[in-house]
C-alpha cells in the first residue's frame, strides 16, 4: 500500500493514506491489489509510473474513485484537494452511504467473522477511558 512519494523518497504527507485507501477499495472489490509481480522492484515501478488495470466488473463510479485516489500527481489526488475529504465522501460510487450513521455506529456489518483468538496470548489489560472534553470539536464537525 506504499504511495509512490514514499518509494521516491519525497516527503510525504496524509497524501499517502488516501493512497493506501485506494489500493485497499481495489483490493477488496477485486480480490488482488492493483499492482503486482513477481519482484519487489517491479512492484514499486508500476507504482511510481501509476500502472494498473481494472477488471471488467468494476462500475465506472468504482473506477472514477479508485483512478483519483490512485493518482500519481499529488495535486490531483482526492483527498489531497481543494475540497479535502469531501471529494471522496460525496464521490458517486459512495452516493448510497451515510456517513452519519457510520459515525454514529449506527450501521450493522453485512458480515460478522467468528472470532478465533488460539492463536493469540493472553494479556491483562487496563480499560479504555473516554476523555471529560472532545479535543478536536471542529475537525468532526458534520462528520
Amino acid at each position: 500500500y506504499i504511495a509512490p512519494e514514499i518509494i521516491l523518497s519525497r516527503g510525504y504527507n496524509k497524501s499517502v493514506d488516501y493512497w493506501a485507501l485506494g489500493v485497499l477499495i481495489y483490493e477488496m472489490a477485486a480480490g488482488f491489489p492493483p499492482f503486482y509481480a513477481d519482484q519487489p522492484i517491479q512492484i514499486y515501478e508500476k507504482i511510481v509510473q501509476g500502472k494498473f488495470k481494472f477488471p471488467s466488473h468494476f462500475s465506472a463510479e468504482l473506477k472514477d474513485l479508485i483512478r483519483n485516489l490512485l493518482q500519481t500527481d499529488l495535486t490531483k489526488r482526492y483527498g489531497n484537494l481543494k475540497n479535502g475529504t469531501k471529494d471522496i465522501k460525496y464521490q458517486k460510487w459512495f452516493a448510497t452511504t451515510n456517513w452519519i450513521a457510520i459515525f454514529e455506529k449506527r450501521v450493522k456489518p453485512v458480515h460478522v467473522p467468528k472470532a478465533d483468538r488460539d492463536h493469540f496470548e493472553k494479556y491483562d489489560e487496563k480499560p479504555l477511558s473516554n476523555s471529560a472534553t472532545e479535543l478536536y470539536p471542529s475537525e468532526f464537525e458534520n462528520f
